[in-house]
């Protein structure tokens, strides 16, 4: 037998053994790593419901996000694989009202998954679709963004509490042996969201009530603490076409409630609302829907919202 064959004998019996640790044993380390049943699989559609979820159930779920940091979940839509995430998780937590979009065709194709609403309790807002400010939304637009009323409770804390124990209870629903602790972990959550709405009912009780947001976002919001919102666009979408006539309408508007801030938001062109601003002699300040968050928690987004409508309003 010559060298060659030599080497070659020992190569594989080298390279054989070798192969199939690496193919079985990477395989069923990959298989236990993937059998942990101990955790609950939660999928929140964005981000408030995310933050909300992990203060719930912190290290006994594993909690993730379908709509990417930076993305509006309004233009997002779900991918094959984000499906399958979906149908492999425990929970998935939305906020209903027709936020979600994607929903409707999930059920279609007979989901088999458990979707929460975290809406459900909620008195909701419906939109009055002949008011004029309607007019340069597209009929097919107009009817399903305002099927089924205002979306936007996360931005009131009172209604995020009822989200909050949405979610709490949905978790001990599907793992009762964690009730108490689930429950507990919403209860100090929701004190935190208590000491949220003292802090802005007290600090823009006297202030005054108009500001100008970017879209229709704090209807919720402002009902609860007395304000009234006006808005660029009289949308539940932030995005869309602003006409020359809206423009004029919000910058006269503004001048008549003697309004000196202009809002925008973090997804959106501030070109509009610095237009807007320009002409009245104002500046423009963010307040954030929270429908795209890349950095703070709900409750510090929040508390920038708050100190801004403080400098526009106190």
């Amino acid at each position: 037998m010559n060298s060659q064959s030599k080497m070659a004998i020992i190569a594989i019996t080298v390279v054989i053994p070798l192969a199939i640790f690496v193919i079985y044993g990477t395989d069923s380390s990959r298989n236990l790593e993937s059998v942990d049943n101990s955790k609950l699989k939660v999928v929140s559609s964005f981000y408030p419901l995310l933050e909300f979820s992990q203060n719930i159930g912190q290290e006994k779920i594993d909690a993730t996000l379908l709509t990417p940091v930076g993305v509006e979940p309004h233009d997002w839509e779900p991918t094959i694989k984000d499906v399958q995430r979906m149908e492999s998780s425990d929970l998935i937590i939305i906020n209903g009202i027709g936020f979600e979009t994607w929903v409707e065709s999930l059920e279609e194709n007979n989901f088999s998954g458990t979707i929460v609403d975290t809406s459900n309790g909620i008195l909701i807002k419906t939109i009055d679709e002949s008011d004029e400010e309607h007019e340069e939304e597209s009929e097919e637009d107009s009817h399903d963004e305002h099927a089924l009323g205002d979306p936007h409770i996360w931005l009131n804390p009172v209604l995020a509490k009822i989200q909050v124990q949405n979610i709490a209870n949905a978790f001990s629903n599907s793992d009762p042996e964690n009730r108490d602790f689930y429950q507990t972990n919403a209860a100090a959550y929701i004190k935190q969201l208590d000491s949220l709405d003292s802090k802005i009912r007290t600090e823009l009780s006297s202030c005054t009530n108009d500001f100008i947001a970017f879209h229709d976002a704090f209807s919720y919001f402002a009902d609860e603490y007395g304000l009234t919102q006006h808005t660029i666009l009289s949308s539940n979408d932030p995005h869309g076409d602003v006409s020359a006539r809206t423009l004029e309408k919000v910058i006269s508007e503004a001048r008549n409630l003697n309004i000196k801030v202009i809002f925008s938001e973090e997804a959106v062109n501030q070109k509009t609302s610095e237009i807007i601003a320009n002409e009245i002699g104002g500046k423009v300040l963010l307040l954030s829907p929270l429908e795209v968050v890349e950095d703070g928690t709900y409750i510090s987004k929040m508390k920038n919202n708050l100190e801004n409508l403080k400098e526009a309003l106190c």
